[in-house]
């Protein structure tokens, strides 16, 4: 069990850190953390799922909640019905781009609200080491219900284009075939990978990962499609490809869909702190407000709440909308992306090249023995820039900008810098890394 419950969720390897019996676990310290009776329950194709599904709704019911299962969906899908169904809490059955090997659970309360570590996943693990999670008053039930017709209908809800586009999706052999089952009849869809496989036998799941995306890349310039878009292991992330095969960078990607939601009137954003200016830029030309936000969807969600912003993007591919309670419907990106492209008769490539303003170094890891002692020197250095320690450190001068934060998921140090033009970028760049590694 140690070392399963993480910084936004839990997850490890199964049977040995996360098996039936923790799972049960989790159940019952779910309930009495929670304090909820109606519990929405979803999963991936992982072939563990049914039996971790089978072991936590038996730690639910008994611990006095009643279980809505939604069968398999995505993780977007299951967030809805959250929301939709008015339920107490979610927990979503899936490792995400993990290996096959792997599996674990989203958590969320009411509206889709996520329990990070800091907000209730610390406070579980305690729970489940002490099995302090007392007598339940009733016993709980199970209920099963099909929420892909209204996933459907909610995505469908924001269609503007009227032609089918040619969009070569990559599924991953994962969940990317239920996020955009209801809306595939829209598209000209050329599949990749589109059979449920919980072993992955083709490629990691994770778009981040340039190398996955070689095979649509090739199939866009192939077949001379609109653009590619390359899901994650439960389609809450997505990679995007322009009409000629190149990768869309996931700052750049929050730029394009801001576009069509401000056609619809001024809205604040949030982007991700280690985007490109020309994030901000590009939404305030728009007429809408831009609000940088620190990195991890918990911190996100929250303050899209609290300042009523109708969308988000990271850097990470994941997209954020009001209108899925405020989390991640990578479906409603393609048809944001769809009637972008619509609206401004242009090609996908031709939306994304006024975008690329700067050299970006793109997000670089490099492990440290004493993180502390780095930013201590970060500070003194680059003392004469603007400096804002939202997340990490952030330093602004009038040609370049960069962030160095601590990763919430890995022993490393990570870095973005960007500047007026590559050989300054490139300058920097090194100079922060030697900076870093010592």
């Amino acid at each position: 069990m140690a070392g399963i419950f993480k910084a936004y969720d839990i997850r490890g390897i199964y049977p040995t850190d996360l098996n039936p019996e923790i799972a049960e676990k989790i159940g019952r310290a779910y309930v009495a953390f929670t304090g909820a009776k109606k519990v929405v329950v979803a999963r991936d194709m992982r072939p563990h799922s049914v039996n971790l599904f089978s072991a936590l709704a038996k730690g639910l019911t008994e611990q006095g909640a009643d279980v809505i299962d939604i069968g398999l969906a995505s993780t977007p899908m299951s967030y809805h019905a959250n929301g939709k169904l008015k339920a107490d809490g979610s927990i979503m059955i899936t490792a995400s781009h993990n290996p096959g090997e792997w599996n674990g659970f989203k958590l969320c309360k009411a509206d889709a609200v996520p329990i990070s570590g800091a907000t209730g996943i610390a406070d579980i693990e305690n729970i489940v080491k002490n099995q302090s999670w007392g007598e339940p008053e009733r016993q709980g039930s199970i209920s099963t219900y099909d929420i892909a017709g209204e996933y459907a209908n909610f995505l469908r809800s924001h269609v503007k284009f009227t032609r089918r586009f040619k969009v070569v999706v990559d599924y991953a052999n994962a969940m990317g075939l239920y996020e955009i089952a209801g809306i595939k009849d829209l598209f000209d869809i050329v599949p990749l990978y589109d059979t449920l496989d919980g072993t992955f036998p083709n490629h990691h799941a994770n778009p981040l990962e340039t190398d996955t995306l070689d095979a649509i890349r090739a199939k866009v310039v192939e077949v001379g499609a609109d653009f590619g878009a390359a899901f994650d292991g439960d389609a809450d992330r997505c990679g995007f490809i322009d009409n000629n095969g190149d990768i869309i960078p996931m700052d750049l990607f929050t730029a394009l869909i801001a576009q069509d939601i401000l056609a619809d009137g001024k809205a604040t954003i949030l982007y991700d702190l280690r985007s490109s200016w020309a994030v901000k830029e590009c939404i305030e030309e728009n007429g809408g407000v831009a609000v940088m936000s620190r990195v991890g969807h918990a911190f996100i969600k929250n303050q899209m709440r609290e300042l009523n912003a109708v969308f988000a993007g990271e850097l990470s591919g994941h997209y954020y909308f009001k209108e899925n309670f405020t989390a991640e419907s990578q479906g409603l990106a393609m048809i944001k992306l769809a009637n972008l492209i619509e609206s401004s008769g242009k090609k996908v490539s031709e939306l994304v090249a006024p975008l690329r303003r700067y050299a970006f170094s793109g997000e670089i890891n490099s492990k440290v023995a004493d993180t502390k002692k780095v930013f201590e020197k970060i500070r003194e250095k680059y003392a004469d820039g603007k400096i804002v320690e939202l997340d990490g450190i952030s330093v602004d001068y009038p040609e370049w900008h960069f962030n160095v934060r601590a990763s919430n998921t890995e022993p490393v140090i990570r870095l973005i810098c960007e500047a007026k033009c590559q050989k300054l970028m490139e300058e920097k760049r090194d100079e922060l890394l030697a900076l870093i590694r010592g």
